[in-house]
């Protein structure tokens, strides 16, 4: 029996760390730190197993959206960059032995045959209603339906092409 994949959109600002910040490290593999949000914790420690699917979205940019896809290499373990006094992510109340913050590992798949904007989500009827179209969605990372993941990547392959 196969276990099944978990989809995620982890979001990340790419002048502090674009998808080609990723692809450029060695093994296209990095840790996704800094995750400072207790839902968004959550859903790293209690959901994302190896092997899961994430769409890279670049946010707080001219046009944020979906630009490529990464794999969870390595499940939840400790943010060291919590207990780093010198660290923009440190965190006093978070305690090595009893750690408060997580992060995953994540490798570079591939970027999309185009990116799917935040506009382009809203604009079709079947993924406007992903968490990252919701009024008030800050989460850095939330889950993505099967149905929203293969919509997206039809979306991406379809873009630009005239019917």
């Amino acid at each position: 029996m196969s276990k099944s994949i978990n989809y995620w959109l982890m979001k990340s600002e790419p002048d502090t760390y674009s998808i080609d910040d990723l692809a450029s490290q060695p093994k296209k593999t990095d840790h996704w730190d800094g995750i400072r949000n207790y839902q968004a914790r959550n859903y790293m420690r209690d959901g994302m197993r190896k092997g899961d699917l994430a769409f890279f979205y670049h946010s707080n940019c001219e046009e944020p959206g979906i630009v490529g896809i990464v794999e969870i290499v390595r499940t939840a373990y400790p943010d060291h960059t919590a207990f780093d006094p010198d660290s923009k992510y440190f965190d006093p109340k978070s305690d090595p032995d009893n750690p408060r913050w997580l992060m995953v590992d994540v490798r570079y798949r591939r970027k999309l045959r185009r990116p799917v904007s935040l506009a382009t989500l809203k604009a079709h009827p079947e993924l406007s209603a992903m968490r990252v179209c919701q009024k008030g969605s800050r989460l850095s990372i939330m889950p993505v339906t099967a149905e929203e993941w293969a919509g997206v990547l039809t979306v991406s392959e379809s873009a630009g092409r005239v019917e």
